[in-house]
């Protein structure tokens, strides 16, 4: 099996770029349709997300998280996601344990997240992880289906 290799760049790598649009595009279909999550779009904008990891097989992408300051004590993980393909490999897992290095080395003392109730997989991974959900922090505290995560580091 090829050997996964992991990259820190930030938001406007193309591959990150390509991740974002199939990542908002996978969130409007489960969701039923952009308009249904308008209210979210404009709090993920991948160019305002300075701190990103790529994972690649073989050269290429096959994954990716974020990392954005959110305050002074928290940085919020931001669009995580594993192409399809490249599942059950513990590449989130992988992924999940260099961004929260990388945010206790810059300081922070708490990782937070959104997400929804309705990607199960996600829930699981973070819950299994230690992530526990707290009340949904703003902007998500008035976007109906989000729900937040949070873990100490």
């Amino acid at each position: 099996m090829p050997e996964i290799t992991y990259a820190w760049t930030d938001g406007s790598h193309p591959a990150f770029r390509h991740f974002y649009a199939v990542t908002e595009a996978y969130y409007s279909r489960i969701v039923g349709g952009k308009e249904n999550r308008a209210g979210f779009i404009p709090f993920n904008a991948s160019a305002e997300i300075p701190v990103v990891l790529l994972a690649f097989m073989d050269e290429q992408p096959v994954a990716c998280a974020g990392l954005k300051r959110y305050s002074e004590a928290e940085a919020e993980v931001k669009r995580l996601w594993v192409e399809p393909a490249f599942r059950g490999r513990r590449i989130a897992s992988a992924l999940m344990d260099q961004i929260e290095e990388k945010a206790r080395a810059m300081g922070y003392r708490r990782v937070i997240l959104q997400t929804r109730p309705i990607m199960p997989d996600a829930v699981a991974l973070y819950t299994k992880r230690g992530y526990a959900l707290i009340p949904n922090y703003p902007p998500y505290d008035k976007l109906p289906g989000a729900v937040c995560y949070a873990k100490p580091l």
